[in-house]
C-alpha cells in the first residue's frame, strides 16, 4: 500500500524535473556562456570585420566588378590579390582561397571561404571524420580538415615564403568561414610547426580568425594554441556547439529543430567533467569571441556587445534552442553586426583620437593581459587534469618570443 502510495508522488516530481529542464532550455541563451567573460576592445577586435569582407571576396569571380559586394563594399584593392584559386584548382581538395597583400595594415592574408551547398567535395572534407580518428602534436583533430590543410600548405608553402622574404615585417594572417574557418583553424598550427618551411623563426607573425568555425580541435589544442587562433561567433550559432557527427547534422537538415533538441537533451545528461576528461571531444578553436544583441524575452536585436575569453569548462558546451541558430551562421550577418560592435566601442573608446606612442602602451597592455589570461586558462586545464594542457611557449600573437622553440610537441602526422 505504501509503495502504491508514493507511484503518484515520484511521478510528479519526475514531471516537475522535466518541467524544470524544458524551462531552463527555453530561457536559456547564448549570453549566460559568456556573461562572466571580459570585455573585448577595439584593438584586438578591428581585425574581425575587415577580414569577414575578404573572406566574403573570395566569392566573387571578378573583384574590379563585384556582385555580391555588402554596403559600403569590400574595402579592398582588386590589385593587392596576389593569388587565387577556384574549385578546379584545389581538384575539390579544399574550398576557394585567395592571398592578399594588405600593405595598409602589413599584414599577408590567406582567406578561405566556407561551404559551398552545391559541392560534394566541401561535405566530402567536412565529413571525413570520426571520434579519435586522427592525433595531431599530442592531441585529436578533424580528420578531413587536417587532410584539407596540409594539401593546402604543401600547395602555397613556396608562395608564402616569398611573400614573408619581400615582406619581413608582415604578418601573416589565416582568415576562413564554417568550413574555411575549421581548415585555416588547423593550416595555422600545421604552419606553425613547420616555420622553418616558410623561412621565419618567430611565432608571433601567425595570426588566425575562424568566424563561426566548426569544433575541429581537442580541448588540450584549443587552450594551447590559443595565443594564435581567435574564433568569432555571432550570439546563437549551433556549428560551435554542435558535438553531435556532422554528417547526421547535414542527413537531418530538413528537421534541424528536432536534431538540436535531442543533442540539448543528450548534453543535459552528460556529466560535465566526462566531457571535460574525454580526450576526443572535438572544441571550437583558440581564444572565443562571442558577439552578444539579443536578450532574454526581448524582441528585436540590441547594440551588439563582443566579450572575449580563453575558457575551458564552458566553451560553448550546450546548444541554444533558437530560430536564429542558423541564420547567426551566415558570414553577411557576421560582417554586418561585428563592424556595428566595432563602430560602437570605437565611439565609446574615442581609440581614434589617440596618439600614436599612447596606442603602442595599450598594445602592451592588452598583450599582457591576454598573456596572463592564456597562462591562466592553460593552469585551469591542468587542475582539471585535461592531457597535455601545457603551455608551449610564451605569448606569441602579441609579442617577441625569448626564444625559438617549438609549440611543445611533433606532429603524429608527416613533415
Amino acid at each position: 500500500m505504501s509503495i502504491a502510495c508514493c507511484c503518484p508522488v515520484l511521478e510528479c516530481v519526475y514531471c516537475l524535473a522535466c518541467a524544470r529542464w524544458a524551462w531552463q532550455k527555453c530561457l536559456y541563451t547564448a549570453g549566460h556562456e559568456s556573461e562572466h567573460w571580459g570585455l573585448a576592445t577595439v584593438e584586438e577586435f578591428e581585425p574581425v570585420p575587415r577580414l569577414c569582407r575578404l573572406i566574403l571576396a573570395v566569392y566573387e569571380d571578378d573583384l574590379h566588378n563585384p556582385l555580391w559586394a555588402p554596403p559600403g563594399g569590400y574595402g579592398i584593392n582588386p590589385d593587392w590579390v596576389f593569388l587565387r584559386r577556384n574549385d578546379q584548382e584545389t581538384q575539390g581538395r579544399a574550398p576557394p582561397y585567395m592571398i592578399y597583400l594588405d600593405h595598409e595594415n602589413a599584414d599577408i592574408v590567406f582567406a578561405v571561404r566556407g561551404l559551398n551547398l552545391a559541392k560534394e567535395s566541401d561535405y566530402a572534407v567536412l565529413l571525413d571524420n570520426k571520434l579519435g580518428q586522427t592525433k595531431f602534436d599530442g592531441g585529436y583533430v578533424h580528420n578531413g580538415l587536417l587532410k584539407a590543410a596540409e594539401w593546402v600548405f604543401d600547395a602555397e608553402c613556396e608562395v608564402l615564403r616569398e611573400l614573408l622574404k619581400k615582406n619581413p615585417s608582415y604578418t601573416l594572417t589565416f582568415a576562413g568561414h564554417s568550413l574555411g574557418a575549421g581548415l585555416v583553424a588547423l593550416l595555422v598550427m600545421v604552419a606553425v610547426q613547420n616555420r622553418s618551411k616558410l623561412g621565419i623563426t618567430e611565432r608571433n607573425r601567425f595570426r588566425c580568425y575562424a568566424i563561426a568555425p566548426a569544433r575541429c580541435m581537442s580541448l588540450n589544442l584549443a587552450v594551447r594554441y590559443a595565443d594564435v587562433i581567435n574564433s568569432v561567433v555571432l550570439q546563437d550559432d549551433f556549428l560551435p556547439r554542435t558535438t553531435t557527427a556532422l554528417e547526421d547534422v547535414f542527413k537531418s537538415l530538413f528537421c534541424l529543430p528536432c536534431l538540436l533538441c535531442l543533442m540539448c537533451l543528450k548534453d543535459t545528461c552528460t556529466m560535465e567533467e566526462k566531457m571535460l576528461k574525454d580526450p576526443r571531444r572535438l572544441y571550437a578553436p583558440g581564444r572565443l569571441y562571442h558577439i552578444v544583441e539579443r536578450r532574454p524575452c526581448r524582441i528585436g536585436r540590441f547594440p551588439p556587445v563582443v566579450r572575449t575569453a580563453v575558457p575551458v569548462d564552458g566553451r560553448f558546451e550546450h546548444i541554444v534552442l533558437s530560430c536564429n541558430a542558423t541564420s547567426d551562421h551566415a558570414i553577411i550577418w557576421i560582417e554586418r553586426e561585428s563592424q556595428r560592435a566595432l563602430d560602437l566601442m570605437v565611439e565609446k573608446d574615442g581609440v581614434m583620437r589617440v596618439p600614436a606612442k599612447q596606442k603602442m602602451v595599450r598594445h602592451v597592455s592588452l598583450a599582457r593581459e591576454h598573456s596572463e589570461e592564456h597562462k591562466a586558462a592553460l593552469q585551469r586545464a591542468v587542475a582539471l587534469d585535461i592531457p597535455q594542457a601545457y603551455s608551449p611557449s610564451t605569448y606569441g600573437t602579441f609579442h617577441e618570443m625569448e626564444g625559438a622553440g617549438s609549440s611543445g610537441g611533433s606532429s603524429d602526422r608527416g613533415f
